[in-house]
């Protein structure tokens, strides 16, 4: 039976080894605070997401909030506005979106406000669907942001949003 010659480690692999580890642990510490400067700072962090107390909204009105640097419109809607959304031919929208799918709670609609067509603020409770119309090229929105007429070509962005409880969201 014959056996492999087994080969003691000398005192020159272990400089060896003991010099890579030192080079990859200084390469790591090197360059670590060029990947940390690419984090976002604190004020960044800040603005992420945002807590809106919804309790002093009537029913038919508009709270505007910032969020992220936009302004984000949050709709207490009235059960005709509801029903006026949900009854909308879907299929005969620019942007074909039903009104259940841009809400989680029928009565709040929650949407960014900024007009897609070129980043306008629509004004509230205006236009032929009184939802929003934007004043600079008269896109129109109806009271689930979805445009219904004009050079506008989407409807308004639904942001990321959830309910804390039944009077306060949070946005992002």
């Amino acid at each position: 039976m014959a056996s492999a010659p087994t080969v003691e480690p000398t005192r020159r692999d272990m400089l060896f080894i003991a010099t890579g580890a030192a080079a990859v642990v200084g390469t790591g510490a090197a360059i670590w605070p060029f990947i940390s400067q690419m984090n976002p700072d604190a004020s960044t962090l800040a603005l992420a997401s945002t807590e809106v107390d919804i309790s002093s909204i009537s029913e038919g009105g508009i709270l505007t909030v910032k969020w992220r640097g936009k302004p984000v419109f949050v709709r207490h809607r009235t059960k005709k506005e509801i029903d006026d959304a949900a009854a909308a031919k879907v299929d005969t929208l620019p942007d074909p979106q039903t009104d259940s799918a841009r809400v989680k709670k029928p009565e709040w609609l929650v949407v960014v406000g900024v007009c897609t067509h070129l980043g306008c603020v629509p004004l509230g409770n205006q236009g032929s669907f009184s939802g929003w119309f934007c004043p600079c090229h008269g896109s129109d929105y109806d009271t689930s942001g979805r445009i219904r007429s004009g050079p506008a070509p989407r409807n308004l962005e639904v942001p990321a949003y959830s309910f804390i409880s039944d009077t306060k969201i949070q946005i992002g």
